[in-house]
Order: C-alpha cells, then sequence, then structure tokens
C-alpha cells in the first residue's frame, strides 16, 4: 500500500529530476504560477521544504520562507533542502501530532498532504517553465488530482494558494489536468 510518504519520496525523485535540468540561462523564465519566474519558484520550494523539515524536527528552519535560500548555487541549495526533507518525513513521528504552517496548526497527515502538493506542483511547474515535462510523473499527478477531487477542497482556495479551476481538455496530461484543478492555466506556455 503507498503511503503519503513514498508519495512525497516519489514527488522528491521527479522534482529533483527537474532541478538538474535547471540552468542558470533559465532562472528568469516564467512559470504557470503566475507571477513567479524559475528562480522565485525554486526559493519558494526550497524554503518550504526547509520549514517542513524544521517543524518536524522540532528547530528552527533559519529564515523566512521567502527569504533567499538559494544563494549562488539553486541546485546545491534545492538537495541539502531536498535531503533534509527526506530526512523530517521518514522520522517514526513524522505523521503523528501536528504541524505548524503558515495558515494554521494542521494534523501531521494533512500537512504531509499540503506538502506532497508543494513538491509535485511546483516541481511539475519548474518542468514546465524549463522544457521538461518528459520528466513529470504522470501518474503520481493523476494519484494527486484524485486525492484532491475527492475532499473539500475550497477551504484552500484562496489568495496566495490556489485559485479557481481553470477548465483543461479531458484528454490533456495529467500533470496539466492537476495544475488546472489548482488554478493555474493549463497551456502549454508561450516560452516553450
Amino acid at each position: 500500500m503507498t503511503t503519503v510518504i513514498d508519495q512525497i519520496d516519489r514527488a522528491l525523485a521527479m522534482t529533483t529530476a527537474v532541478v538538474k535540468g535547471v540552468t542558470g540561462d533559465l532562472l528568469p523564465a516564467p512559470t504557470p504560477c503566475p507571477g513567479w519566474d524559475v528562480r522565485t519558484e525554486l526559493n519558494h520550494l526550497v524554503g518550504g521544504m526547509r520549514i517542513f523539515a524544521a517543524e518536524l524536527g522540532g528547530t528552527e528552519a533559519g529564515g523566512a520562507h521567502e527569504d533567499d535560500w538559494l544563494g549562488t548555487d539553486p541546485q546545491a541549495a534545492y538537495i541539502a533542502a531536498a535531503d533534509l526533507d527526506h530526512a523530517a518525513w521518514h522520522r517514526p513521528d513524522a505523521l503523528q501530532g501536528t504541524v505548524r504552517l503558515g495558515f494554521g496548526v494542521v494534523p501531521a497527515p494533512m500537512a504531509a498532504l499540503i506538502h506532497l502538493t508543494e513538491v509535485l506542483v511546483h516541481g511539475a511547474d519548474l518542468a514546465i517553465a524549463t522544457r521538461q515535462e518528459t520528466l513529470i510523473d504522470e501518474q503520481a499527478c493523476a494519484d494527486l488530482l484524485e486525492i484532491m477531487r475527492g475532499m473539500d477542497f475550497e477551504a484552500f482556495r484562496r489568495p496566495g494558494m490556489f485559485g479557481p479551476e481553470v477548465a483543461a481538455p479531458a484528454d490533456a496530461p495529467a500533470h496539466r489536468r492537476l495544475l488546472a484543478f489548482l488554478g493555474r492555466d493549463p497551456r502549454p506556455a508561450a516560452h516553450c
């Protein structure tokens, strides 16, 4: 049986493969996340992983979510954060208790699902922005979309989180249907 931790591992593996292909010249490229370029979105992802790891480990992250976590080596910053993140979610008590997030305290299993969404969706955004869509794990995206459609997702549709669902063709790849569900334009970006 696949657990949410297995799904996080799978999302981390996919996103790591995408980040390995992010070269410096691609950092200013726009992403499907409105108003964000590759550097901004990658920085947000790295900051989130560091904060989740700190919350799960009972330590301080060392900065706010939107601080500069990338420095001069975005790939190395991502790898360091992914390693911390992986270790934190594999703690025996990772799914017990609660986790403090920017919008409040949630049960650890819900925090894990939120984190899975962050890693998988931002990984897909980065893949689209850097012309690496072939690296996207379509099954992982389809699985997450099914989970989201089966829950009351409207509470997450607010500024700073997710917008209203955007129409996507029924035959679109799973990652594009997932992004559309979350309010992102599912069409291929003009720069791709």
